[in-house]
């Protein structure tokens, strides 16, 4: 019998995890434009992370890992998306898949000790998978698994795959044959027969996150790994509690990653602003009030946004439900931020700021990608603005 595994001290663990988190970044950045320029999947890049323990920090206590909370979570992803955006997103998604079995479980027991193996043996990259080629936003999934009397038969194509090409585990979302359909999660082994990966990946950022299509022709599913499986259209309070929290988690993690990016696109056009010094000038950039006053802007509109996103996280950290509604708002504010920066950082810079000598121009790039991780803006914002005039007046009618 496999002894379990040993709690750890949650805050020891994850402080010592911070402090390496400075040189796993700039590890990545130091490849990051080699893997942007050719497409090329960051093996090394993911590996450094595992070392360092980054990768599974949100694996539960109970669990022997460090537990780590979304605050901590979106402090990492941010320093990793300063040194490589493409890396960032991948742990990401497989910090978020932890979190989410230690919060309810996801896996079966046994299936999760196999993932905490292969997490212990090297890096065990997990990944959900939701998207589909053209499918309507809200509509049941196109993926279907018909039961043929002893697993479930997984069929369907999935698209913007982040790491698809080196999952370990994906969560499908797909929905059942049945009369009476049912939509939900199958967990899926990443090297299971009948799965394919489609190398379409072509982006204009985030160019080596490798978003492939995952191509499932009668994948088999075992029984236990399919998983929250309801009827299609039904409203469980606590389930829709469960997804709620899961999309904060989500929404702040992403943010996190792109604020990261803006701020490396920051510390560029600083460097540039000290050393550039135009042949009619005689000092630098920096000296010059107009670009103080920009880089300035800047600033400020990056720490309010950091702010936001440490005081939700750290709020939903507590339990606060308030938080949980207010985290859309967080990423929006947090996306505006990081765009319009890294926007104004290539303004300031002029054509050195485009050219692909320097980073600057992937960094807007990578920027203008993270746009696939979420849905439009108009959808936040009409559901802020509903929010705002039912709390202006309460007794208006539904």
């Amino acid at each position: 019998m496999t002894p379990a595994p040993t709690p750890v001290d949650e805050h020891a663990a994850v402080a010592d995890a911070l402090a390496r988190l400075p040189r796993v970044a700039d590890l990545l950045a130091a490849r990051a434009e080699e893997h942007d320029r050719d497409g090329t999947f960051p093996y090394q890049g993911v590996e450094a992370v595992h070392e360092a323990g980054l990768l599974t920090l949100t694996v539960a206590r109970r669990h022997g890992g460090a537990g780590a909370g979304l605050a901590d979570t979106v402090h990492v992803l941010a320093g990793l998306g300063r040194g490589d955006a493409s890396v960032a997103v991948l742990v990401a998604h497989t910090l978020l898949l932890h979190a989410e079995q230690a919060r309810g479980g996801l896996w079966p027991a046994a299936s999760y000790r196999r993932v905490l193996t292969e997490s212990r043996r090297g890096p065990a990259l997990l990944g959900t998978l939701r998207s589909e080629p053209g499918g309507p936003v809200g509509a049941p999934p196109a993926t279907v698994a018909h039961w043929d009397g002893e697993a479930w038969e997984l069929t369907g194509r999935k698209t913007d795959c982040s790491g698809a090409e080196a999952l370990s585990w994906m969560a499908v979302h797909a929905r059942t044959d049945e009369t009476v359909p049912r939509v939900g999660l199958f967990l899926v082994r990443g090297d299971s027969p009948g799965l394919e990966i489609d190398p379409v990946w072509d982006q204009l950022g985030l160019r080596a996150s490798a978003g492939h299509d995952v191509i499932l022709d009668k994948v088999r599913v075992a029984p236990e790994h399919a998983v929250r499986l309801t009827l299609t259209g039904h409203t469980d309070p606590a389930q829709q509690a469960a997804a709620e929290l899961s999309r904060a988690w989500h929404d702040l993690a992403l943010s996190a990653v792109h604020l990261g990016t803006a701020r490396a696109a920051q510390d560029w056009l600083i460097r540039f602003l000290r050393q550039r010094t135009p042949a009619n000038l005689t000092e630098p950039l920096a000296e010059l009030p107009r670009y103080r006053y920009a880089l300035g802007e800047i600033e400020a509109s990056l720490i309010g946004a950091e702010e936001v996103l440490r005081a939700t996280a750290a709020g939903i950290d507590r339990g606060d439900r308030e938080a949980v509604a207010r985290s859309a708002a967080g990423r929006l504010i947090a996306g505006r931020a990081a765009g319009s920066a890294v926007q104004e950082a290539v303004a300031l810079t002029g054509n050195p700021g485009l050219s692909r000598r320097h980073p600057l121009e992937r960094y807007l790039r990578d920027v203008l990608s993270s746009r696939m991780h979420f849905p439009p803006d108009e959808a936040v914002l009409d559901t802020l603005g509903r929010a705002a005039l039912d709390r202006g007046n309460p007794r208006r009618p539904s």
